[in-house]
């Protein structure tokens, strides 16, 4: 047999074991209404993908059917190499023990107390009390809360709720955690706390963490790469820092639009759309674009002022990501032309957000 055929062949599964989950042409409808329509995703081994999209978007029916609660009506859900859409209940159980799943509310038991709700998993599946036990004891120390093993839910603050529902869904040793907008129910410094500790398991166990959210702030945080879905449909993907720096749809720029740098509010009020004294743009940098000296180069190539009026460099992922935004005065058309061509040609996006008739 060729043997370039047998390295390609093997090169291949090898691959395709590296992927916890992979979805092919997902659709489903609920009459007339499309709730995925051709979803395609992949997420490897080790991977934290966000998704994000607003109410109706279709994240809660493609939760659904990863953890086979829901069926697609076509298309296949593979989950560690075997699809899963077409299995019975019976075939489903051992699998769905791959997949932990934490809820935005918590979904804890409250007439038992914090071990035994990290301890049910294993409970149903027949394991024996002390190992058990001895695994729940383990978790709480992972997340923090050895001290509230015997502590019932009510006791506890909404946090540490969500700690032991973090605790609970490891008990099994997924390859696969699934976070259904787990941290929407939270106060913002809780959250931060929650998704240290998220990063924290994925980094120590080599976790999958698939995040559903509507939220940008909790992708930048945690994920390593972004989807962003619409009307069913997946419309972005890729790393975070790269589509925070440049969103490609209308509406990333709209989920995106409280966590990226925006024109202070005064200022914008006095944006017209026509001709005026000075234009302002908005110039989106990324990786090594953002490392460059970029205002200091431009001034050397560009005769002619220009003003920085806001805007910074932040890091997301380790990369750096700056939007600035400028202030070029005057009517010059070819002198505003050639900044603009002059950022262009560094890699960065340039919008013309307006003019203002007075001097910013």
């Amino acid at each position: 047999m060729d043997q370039h055929f047998i390295a390609t062949t093997e090169a291949a599964d090898q691959a395709a074991t590296q992927d916890v989950v992979r979805l092919v042409d997902l659709k489903r409808r609920f009459g007339q209404t499309a709730a995925l329509d051709g979803i395609s995703l992949t997420v490897r081994k080790g991977e934290v993908l966000g998704i994000i999209g607003r109410s109706g978007a279709g994240k809660s029916t493609l939760i659904r059917c990863l953890n086979g609660l829901e069926r697609p009506d076509t298309g296949e859900v593979f989950i560690e190499g075997r699809e899963i859409s077409r299995l019975g209940e019976r075939e489903l159980q051992p699998l769905r023990r791959r997949i932990g799943m934490i809820f935005q509310h918590f979904n804890l038991l409250s007439a038992k107390t914090v071990e035994d709700n990290v301890a049910l998993p294993l409970k149903i599946e027949g394991r024996p009390k002390a190992e058990r036990l001895k695994r729940a004891a383990e978790l709480l120390d992972l997340v923090c809360l050895s001290e509230k093993a015997k502590a019932y839910p009510a006791s506890l603050s909404g946090g540490q709720k969500q700690r032991v529902g973090i605790a609970r869904a490891l008990a099994a040793r997924p390859a696969l955690l699934l976070s259904d907008e787990a941290t929407s129910a939270l106060d913002p410094e809780t959250t931060r706390s929650i998704l240290a500790l998220l990063k924290d398991i994925n980094r120590q166990l080599g976790l999958t963490i698939l995040l559903i959210t509507h939220e940008m702030e909790v992708i930048r945080s945690i994920a390593d790469r972004v989807a962003v879905i619409d009307a069913g449909r997946i419309v972005e993907e890729g790393p975070v820092w790269s589509v925070f720096a440049d969103p490609q749809s209308d509406i990333t720029r709209r989920l995106l639009g409280t966590v990226r740098p925006q024109l202070p509010p005064e200022l914008a009020a006095r944006l017209l759309p026509g001709a005026g004294t000075e234009t302002v743009l908005r110039v989106d940098v990324a990786g090594e674009a953002a490392r460059e000296p970029l205002l200091s180069d431009l001034a050397a190539a560009v005769p002619g002022p220009f003003r920085l009026v806001h805007g910074g460099i932040d890091h997301i992922q380790r990369q750096p990501v700056g939007t600035l935004f400028l202030s070029v005065p005057g009517s010059d058309a070819s002198h505003l032309a050639e900044i603009i061509t002059f950022l262009k040609s560094r890699q960065a996006r340039v919008e013309v957000l307006g003019h203002v008739a007075d001097p910013v």
